[in-house]
């Protein structure tokens, strides 16, 4: 997600949006109707999910007899959940559809693919800044004007130009995510009397009341790096201001610039105390994403642990750990290191890396509300689509974040890492994602820390 951050204009007024968004989701436990953005002539997903009652706004070709290949990072019950938009797909067109797990390493999986000469029709790509790559060599295809005309009426422009490259349009944003989000067990909350904190200081106090209790406060999923530098960049965002990461994002501003060990010193803060840590640091850097999530819930108040921080799509964990939303699984913003608490957002992108009618066809389903309501309704999925009805969703913890996702608009802070170049904050075992899986082992050298980082980002932006 490397293009320069023409979707940060007016960012101040999108974090009060979101955060105000979230701090109202604990209050979110029971009742409501579902909310705005619901018309008369668009009908809902029903909870069944069957196709007679997904929303149609959208004609789609008839391609009987072709065949689609179609490659994510998406696994378990992700990978389940979209497969199911794909079916809807080929109900409607005729086309064949077949998904192919590129395991993490996106960039790595398609090059091969298209050195063997036998890419994927469609890629989800994860990161602005793989997109960019990809449509430098000349891999990626142009959208055609069917997909254009559903992104015109469907998002706003700030995701637009993150698939675009160049001044050409290449890719959709069907899933979004808003990554300034930490969940927890109710249960554990109550019986150590913690309470939500809303700053980096009173969020280090309640971990430690809940430490005290004799409960872990802090599941962290070392195991992967990109989580790890989720907990940076809302650190340096909150703490460093939104200039600062607009130009660390674009390595205008160097790794070893005082901002940085600031950060590091706060993420520091939190590292540093194993105690704090659900399995220390050697357990933390052994933990996987879904696991970190799970062993938060599972349990109830004999959990391993009692938070863990990331983006809505933890939903679906909690979900698969038989955790109710708003009763058992609560959720705050990410606290304010700063002056203001941090928002950042992440994203799919849909790219064609073929020519021809399907590729462009599912690109504009994945366009419009049909596509996202299927995912919705499931949970564990946000869309910025802002014509997606919200009664979509299944819960309203997820259509209040979901609607202030949609009302910030243009002004949202993309997730840094995303945006760098695929070798420095996209790939397992090396670059970010190492030098913090590192920085979580020995969160005392702050200063190799930034070495490393540095010397890696040099090598990635060549500059």
């Amino acid at each position: 997600m490397r293009t320069s951050l023409r979707t940060a204009r007016g960012a101040r007024g999108a974090l009060a949006l979101v955060a105000a968004g979230a701090l109202a989701l604990t209050a979110a436990a029971c009742g409501g109707g579902g909310g705005g953005g619901k018309s008369d002539d668009k009908p809902s997903a029903s909870r069944s999910g069957s196709s007679d009652a997904i929303p149609q706004t959208v004609q789609l070709p008839k391609l009987n007899g072709q065949k689609l290949k179609v490659t994510a990072v998406w696994t378990g019950d992700e990978q389940k959940n979209f497969t199911k938009v794909l079916d809807e797909f080929s109900r409607r067109t005729g086309a064949e559809v077949a998904f192919v797990p590129s395991g993490d390493d996106m960039a790595s999986f398609v090059g091969s693919k298209v050195a063997g000469g036998d890419p994927p029709d469609v890629a989800m790509l994860q990161q602005p800044g793989v997109l960019n790559e990809f449509a430098q060599k000349g891999w990626l295809k142009p959208l055609s004007g069917e997909v254009t005309a559903q992104l015109n009426k469907n998002f706003a422009k700030g995701w637009q130009d993150l698939g675009s490259h160049d001044g050409k349009q290449y890719g959709v944003y069907f899933k979004a995510t808003n990554k300034s989000l930490v969940w927890y067990n109710t249960k554990i909350f109550d019986a150590a009397g913690a309470k939500e904190p809303r700053t980096w200081p009173d969020f280090l106090r309640t971990a430690q009341v809940i430490a005290d209790f004799g409960v872990p406060p802090v599941s962290v999923a070392g195991a992967d790096g990109w989580t790890l530098t989720d907990w940076f960049e809302n650190i340096y965002l909150s703490q460093a201001g939104k200039e600062k990461y607009d130009q660390l994002t674009k390595h205008s501003l160097k790794w070893t610039d005082p901002s940085v060990k600031d950060a590091l010193t706060t993420l520091g803060q939190l590292f540093g105390k194993k105690e704090l840590l659900a399995g220390g640091n050697s357990g933390a850097i052994n933990t996987q994403f879904p696991d970190s999530v799970t062993q938060t819930f599972i349990g109830g108040d004999k959990a391993k642990a009692a938070m863990v921080f990331e983006g809505d799509f933890a939903a679906v964990n909690i979900a698969g750990a038989k955790a109710r939303l708003g009763k058992d699984a609560k959720v705050f913003p990410f606290p304010a290191v700063g002056p203001q608490a941090p928002v950042v957002t992440g994203g799919d992108v849909g790219v064609a890396l073929k020519d021809g009618r399907a590729a462009q066809a599912l690109l504009t389903f994945l366009a419009s509300p049909d596509a996202a309501a299927i995912w919705a309704h499931q949970g564990g999925f946000l869309s910025a689509n802002k014509n997606l009805d919200l009664a979509a969703y299944p819960d309203d913890v997820l259509r209040t974040i979901a609607k202030s996702l949609v009302a910030a608009g243009d002004d949202f802070r993309f997730d840094m890492s995303d945006q760098a170049p695929a070798s420095f904050g996209a790939k397992p075992g090396q670059g970010e994602w190492k030098d913090l899986q590192d920085f979580l082992k020995n969160p005392g050298d702050v200063a190799g820390t930034q070495a490393r980082l540095e010397s890696d980002a040099a090598k990635a932006f060549k500059n």
